[in-house]
């Protein structure tokens, strides 16, 4: 399975998402915390969070930022309350990382 089947299978599924052609799915603030519930289930590492606002790039965060690992749940989970609000009406997306013990099942 590859990285990207396991994601639309086990962390998407059921969810709206928008496709900016560029591989990348944005998410309304709503689904995108279920992206993060999800990610922290199946310890998905997460290195960025990228927003949108009224179609442009908004604010894109990076786990290095704030020196902590991409599998670190509190980075994501904090840096996400501070988005939500910054600016309201945001669409989300993320930079994952499914371990090969995870595509392997």
């Amino acid at each position: 399975m590859t990285q990207e089947e396991f994601l639309e299978k086990n962390v998407f599924a059921g969810l709206a998402k928008h496709d900016d052609n560029n591989g990348n799915f944005y998410f309304s603030e709503e689904d995108f915390s279920e992206v993060l519930k999800q990610s922290e289930h199946f310890g998905i590492a997460i290195y960025d969070i990228k927003t949108m606002f009224n179609g442009e790039e908004h604010k894109t965060i990076n786990h290095d930022m704030f020196r902590k690992k991409a599998t670190d749940v509190n980075w994501y989970k904090r840096e996400f309350s501070h988005l939500k609000r910054e600016q309201e009406g945001m669409q989300y997306t993320a930079t994952y990382k499914v371990s090969k013990k995870l595509l392997a099942r």
